[in-house]
């Protein structure tokens, strides 16, 4: 199967790539350089040129505060770019995978949300991605719209690295602990994208590491596994606080925890729990 991979050269993108080749399948990965999602002219020369199967759109604008004020390159990016890949694709016959956020949903609900439950995003990231949802909706016939949460891999910056080097540094480190959701690791995440694009199974997806945690006790869960897998020490006390006594630029959902309704109902297996992943991710820094 020959697969075009956008933001190939981010946390997701790096671990889709490897998981591709593992598998035998051709791979062509894109940054910035290579294909500029922005422009609709070089997107449909890039997917021409190449001929892919599948279109894996990682690239995304995911500077979740920076966006409230940098609207423009928000929509530009997550709209406009994902446009333009789906009207790409679409010309060359190729399934397309979106891959969304939970940031889609405002987040006040008490139950996990279902793929097609209302989505109301509040912030300008969320609502950016909402807006490349309806478009590869609306542009592509053979879409999988992946929604994930908390994501974290080997490559690139993310919540468990900077708790690791905070937690060795820091004498005292407040954790939000009103906010729920489920880590995800990106090589669990890359090998769901990789069953899914082997079918015609398309739809909406929501797909995290099983079950749920507060960021306050995912950095609880980080440290204990460190120690063990890494043998860290942590000089950090660990004091959970509240979401207004952290304040952020952009609103961050209270309940991100997603329900994996379309993996089931599709007879996929679901990904494992997320303090599992957790730890093959520490033993994969080692």
């Amino acid at each position: 199967m020959k697969v075009l991979v956008t933001g190939s050269a981010g946390q997701l993108g790096q671990d889709v790539m490897l998981q591709l080749q593992k598998q035998g399948h051709e791979v062509m990965g894109c940054g910035r350089k290579e294909m500029d999602i922005t422009v609709l002219e070089r997107c449909q020369e890039v997917i021409k040129e190449f001929g892919p199967d599948v279109v894996i759109h990682c690239a995304a604008y995911t500077a979740v505060d920076d966006a409230e004020s940098d609207v423009n390159s928000a929509y530009m990016i997550n709209a406009t770019g994902s446009r333009n890949v789906a009207i790409a694709a679409e010309k060359n016959g190729s399934k397309l995978v979106y891959i969304s956020t939970d940031y889609v949903f405002d987040g006040m609900g008490i139950d996990p949300y279902h793929e097609y439950d209302n989505t109301n995003p509040k912030s300008i990231y969320g609502k950016s991605k909402k807006a490349g949802e309806i478009l590869v909706q609306s542009l592509s016939s053979k879409f999988f719209i992946v929604r994930t949460s908390w994501v974290y891999g080997k490559h690139g910056s993310n919540f468990v690295k900077t708790m690791l080097k905070m937690g060795q540094e820091k004498s005292f480190l407040q954790v939000v602990d009103d906010q729920m959701g489920s880590p995800t690791y990106t090589v669990d995440l890359a090998k769901i994208l990789l069953e899914l694009i082997q079918t015609e199974k398309y739809g909406i997806y929501h797909a995290s590491n099983s079950g749920s945690c507060t960021w306050y006790e995912f950095t609880q869960a980080i440290f204990e596994e460190a120690e063990e897998v890494l043998g860290l020490k942590f000089s950090a006390q660990l004091v959970p606080c509240s979401t207004e006594e952290f304040h952020r630029l952009a609103p961050r959902p209270r309940n991100s925890v997603m329900e994996h309704l379309s993996i089931r109902t599709n007879g996929f297996q679901d990904l494992r729990p997320w303090r599992e992943g957790l730890r093959d991710f520490l033993q994969e820094l080692t």
